[in-house]
C-alpha cells in the first residue's frame, strides 16, 4: 500500500456516498420513476435519445441548490410543458457517517446498519427547486425543515460532481481546466508563503507588478510537480504526452492577489514530450481535453485529501471543501479516443474510486468499458419500453456471485474479445463454446440482416467461461441460449482412456442454468460429439471457423440445417436439428452420446464393407 492510500483511508470512513438516485418527469424521463443503484463504477448503457445523459445531469442539478444551475427552464419538464400532475422530481439516497443530520432524517438500515438520509428536489415552476428531507419518525417529507440546513452547508455533506459533457466549446472546455489548474497553483504558493513564515506574499499586495515574477520563479518547483503529476495521469491514457502551465506573470500586472490576473492570460499547452510541439487546448482534440479534465480533476482531488491528511490538519477539515468526495459524471468517454487510449481510459476510470474519494459514473455506448471482472461495479441498462423509460440494473457483483475464477476468465476474456460485453446493450443472447459456432452463426446472420439484426452471439471460448457468464445473464431474468459440444465421458491420452475434463463442465452447466430466476426462459442445446461432427458429419482437427465457412457457403442443406439450429435457440418452440439434443440430465446427455456412438461404429462398418466389396 503506498503512502497516499494510507492517509486516505482513515478520511474514507467519514465520507458520505451516494447510494440511490430516484428521476421522475425530467426531460424525457416521464412519470415512471428510474431509479438508479449507485456503486463506486456505475455504467449508464442502452441505446441512443433514452435519458442516459439526463440522469447525470439530475444529480448536478439537485447539487446545484443555491445557484443558477439548479434552475429548470420550461424545456427540462417533459415535453416543454407544465402540467401539476407531472412535475420534476429527483430523490437522492446518501449513505452518511459522523456529520450526519438529526436523528429524524436519518434511516439505520437493518442489515448494513448503513445511516441512510433521503432527500428530494420538486419544481412546481421552471426556476428553484424545492428541498426536502424524508422524516422517518413521521414517516413523511417534512415540511418545516431541510437536512443540514442551508443548501451551502448541506452540498458540504454529499459527493460534489463533476460532469463531462459529449460535446463541448473547445475555449469553454480548456478555460475550465485552466481555472482549474490555476487555483490549486495559487493556493499552492499561498500556502508556501505562510508556511515558510516570510512577508513575501503580504508585500506583494503592495508591490505585486515587481515581486510577481519572483513568486513565480520560487514556486517553480511546485508548478512543475503539478505539471509532472498531470502529465503522468495523461499519460496512462496518450502514452509520451506531457502538459506544461505557462503563467505568462510577465503580462498585465495588478496589484491584487490574482497572481495570474485572470484565466485569459494563463495557458496550459499539451502535446508529446520529447521534441514534440506543444499547443494549447483549444487547439487539442476533444477526446484528449476531455481526458485532460478528468485527469486534472482526479489529481486536485488526491493531493487535496493528501493535504488534509496531513499531521497537524484540524479536525474539522472533514467540513471543508478539501475533503469533500467527489463523483465523476462523464458522458460517453470513449468519443473520439484511439482504441488503445479507450483501453488505458476504461482502466484509469476503473481504479479512481480505489483512492477512496471518488463515486463514477459513465454512460457509454463501447462495450469496451465494461468490465465485469470487477467487483465495484454496476450496469445499468436505460432503454424505452411502450413509451416510458426505465433503467433495469442488469449487473451487481454481490447478486451475480462470481467467484475468483469466474473473474479470471472472464477478464481473460475481456482481452481476447473486448466486445464481448455487448449483451449488456440489449437484444437476444446466445452463448456458444467456440469459434466455429460464432462465425457460422455470424455468416448466417450476415446474409439475413433484417431478420437477425437484434442477436447477440456471445463466444465463450471454454466450458468454464460458459458457466461465468451464465451466472450474469441469469441476472438479467430475461430469455437466452446455450449450445455447447457434448464432448465424451472419457478420451485418450497417450494411449491411455481417461475421464474427460471437458465432460465435468457439462453438469456444472446445468446446475448454472438451474439457477436461473423464475422469470428467465433458458434453452440448453448440446451439438453431440462436436459442432462438425453433429452438423457437418466430419472432424475436423484445423482452420475450424474456415472450414464452417466454407460448408455454409457451398452446401445449401447444411446451411438449412445451421440455420434450424440458430432459428432453435432464439425460439424456443422450434424443433432443433439433427445432432442437437435438448437435454435436461447427465444422464440423458451420457445416454444420447453413447447412442450416437454407436451409429457412427454401424456407419463406418457400412463403409469398410462397402470399400471391401470394391
Amino acid at each position: 500500500m503506498n503512502e497516499q492510500q494510507r492517509t486516505i483511508e482513515p478520511l474514507n470512513q467519514e465520507r458520505p456516498r451516494l447510494k440511490q438516485l430516484i428521476i421522475q418527469n425530467f426531460r424525457g424521463i416521464g412519470n415512471h420513476p428510474v431509479t438508479i443503484e449507485l456503486d463506486k463504477i456505475v455504467v449508464l448503457v442502452g441505446p441512443n435519445n433514452v435519458g442516459k445523459s439526463s440522469i447525470l445531469r439530475a444529480y448536478e442539478v439537485a447539487m446545484s441548490e443555491g445557484s443558477n444551475e439548479a434552475n429548470l427552464q420550461e424545456d427540462d419538464f417533459p415535453g416543454g410543458v407544465v402540467h401539476q400532475d407531472s412535475l420534476p422530481m429527483i430523490e437522492l439516497h446518501t449513505v452518511v457517517q459522523n456529520h450526519a443530520p438529526g436523528a429524524r432524517w436519518i434511516h439505520t438500515d437493518s442489515i448494513t446498519q448503513e445511516k441512510l438520509v433521503k432527500e428530494r428536489w420538486t419544481w412546481a415552476t421552471p426556476g428553484a427547486p424545492k428541498r426536502q428531507g424524508f422524516d422517518v419518525e413521521k414517516k413523511v417529507w417534512a415540511e418545516d425543515a431541510v437536512p443540514w440546513g442551508a443548501p451551502n452547508v448541506a452540498n458540504y455533506n454529499r459527493p460534489k460532481p463533476h460532469r463531462i459533457d459529449a460535446f463541448s466549446d473547445p475555449k469553454v472546455q480548456a478555460d475550465v481546466i485552466v481555472k482549474l489548474l490555476s487555483n490549486v497553483i495559487k493556493e499552492r504558493v499561498k500556502d508556501v508563503q505562510e508556511e515558510a513564515g516570510e512577508s513575501q506574499y503580504k508585500h506583494l499586495l503592495r508591490t505585486i507588478a515587481t515581486l510577481r515574477q519572483q513568486v513565480i520563479s520560487e514556486s517553480i518547483a511546485h508548478i512543475e510537480k503539478i505539471e509532472l503529476q498531470v502529465s503522468e495521469l495523461l499519460s496512462e491514457v496518450f502514452p509520451g504526452y506531457v502538459v506544461k502551465f505557462d503563467p505568462r506573470a510577465e503580462e498585465e500586472a495588478e496589484s491584487d492577489l490574482n497572481l495570474f490576473q485572470k484565466v485569459n492570460n494563463a495557458q496550459l499547452k499539451m502535446g508529446y514530450g520529447e521534441n514534440g510541439h506543444l499547443t494549447t487546448l483549444d487547439r487539442q482534440g476533444s477526446g484528449a481535453r476531455r481526458t485532460l479534465l478528468w485527469s486534472a480533476l482526479r489529481m486536485i482531488a488526491e493531493t487535496n485529501v493528501t493535504k488534509g491528511a496531513k499531521k497537524g490538519a484540524k479536525k474539522e477539515a472533514i467540513e471543508g471543501e478539501e475533503n469533500r468526495p467527489h463523483v465523476l459524471l462523464l458522458d460517453e468517454p470513449e468519443l473520439c479516443l484511439h482504441p488503445n487510449a479507450v483501453r488505458e481510459a476504461c482502466r484509469v476510470l476503473y481504479d479512481l474510486p480505489n483512492t477512496g474519494n471518488w463515486q463514477v459514473i459513465v454512460t457509454t455506448h463501447s462495450p469496451a468499458f465494461i468490465d465485469v471482472s470487477r467487483d465495484n461495479t454496476t450496469i445499468i441498462r436505460v432503454e424505452q419500453i411502450n413509451g416510458h423509460i426505465s433503467g433495469t440494473t442488469v449487473f451487481r457483483p454481490e447478486r451475480v456471485k462470481l467467484d475468483d475464477e469466474d473473474r479470471s476468465l472472464l477478464k481473460l476474456m475481456n482481452i481476447f474479445d473486448p466486445y464481448v460485453a455487448e449483451f449488456f446493450f440489449g437484444g437476444r443472447c446466445i452463448i456458444v463454446e467456440g469459434d466455429t459456432e460464432y462465425t457460422a452463426f455470424k455468416h448466417i446472420m450476415a446474409t439475413k440482416p433484417g431478420i437477425y439484426k437484434d442477436v447477440h452471439i456471445i463466444r465463450a471460448r471454454g466450458k468454464a467461461t460458459i458457466i461465468s457468464l451464465v451466472k450474469i445473464l441469469n441476472h438479467f431474468g430475461s430469455r437466452y441460449s446455450v449450445l455447447h459440444d457434448s464432448d465424451t465421458p472419457t478420451t485418450l491420452r497417450k494411449g491411455k482412456t481417461i475421464k474427460n475434463p471437458a465432460w465435468a463442465h457439462n453438469e456444472k452447466i446445468y446446475a448454472a442454468i438451474q439457477d436461473r430466476p423464475h422469470t428467465s426462459n433458458v434453452r440448453l442445446l448440446a451439438s453431440l460429439g462436436n459442432f462438425e461432427k453433429a452438423y457437418f458429419g466430419e472432424e475436423v482437427s484445423s482452420e475450424k471457423p474456415y472450414n464452417a465457412i466454407v460448408h455454409l457457403q457451398h452446401d445449401e442443406k447444411r446451411f438449412e440445417k445451421v440455420e434450424q439450429l440458430l432459428d432453435a435457440l432464439l425460439d424456443h418452440s422450434k424443433v432443433p436439428p439433427e445432432g442437437a439434443l435438448e437435454w435436461t440430465s447427465i444422464a440423458q446427455l451420457e445416454e444420447m452420446v453413447a447412442v450416437q456412438a454407436s451409429k457412427e461404429l454401424v456407419a463406418a462398418g457400412t463403409e469398410d464393407e462397402i470399400d471391401e466389396g470394391l
